[in-house]
């Protein structure tokens, strides 16, 4: 299937495609649009919306995206949820930290953005950061 963010990917937009590839649809193709009219262009291109405002699948009510991607596709694993938290405490300005981690996936997040670079290749250098994110999830739920 065919997904379409905006542009210029950050947090939520490089974790959504992270959970959408991982699990939700390992063949994703992914589109990137202008802001302008992201919502409109991401339709035109018969693609599946998502950090776009408007969209079914985007930041509500202090939750992020990969939040609204975990409960539409019904994802349980404790190890998302945990991540969900990361991602969200790194994306959302003023939000109380609890997770010592993003603070540093923030950096690390941020700094891709800095160098902008095209879409496709900050995405594809940043997914297995966010594998190794996952694995350590998924042991400190093991040890929690």
């Amino acid at each position: 299937m065919k997904w379409a963010t905006r542009e210029r990917i950050r947090m939520d937009r490089a974790a959504s495609a992270w959970l959408i590839l991982r699990f939700v649809d390992k063949d994703a193709e992914f589109e990137f649009v202008p802001t302008k009219g992201a919502l409109e262009l991401a339709h035109a291109k018969d693609a599946i919306p998502f950090v776009i405002p408007g969209a079914e699948l985007s930041r509500k009510e202090g939750k992020v995206t990969f939040d609204a991607i975990l409960e539409k596709y019904e994802l349980t694993d404790p190890a998302l949820h945990k991540l969900a938290l990361i991602v969200r405490e790194a994306d959302i300005s003023g939000s109380s930290a609890v997770s010592a981690e993003a603070p540093g996936f923030r950096a690390i997040l941020h700094g891709f953005f800095l160098l902008d670079m095209p879409d496709p290749d900050t995405l594809r250098l940043e997914l297995p950061i966010f594998d190794a994110l996952y694995r350590f999830c998924q042991g400190k739920h093991i040890r929690d």
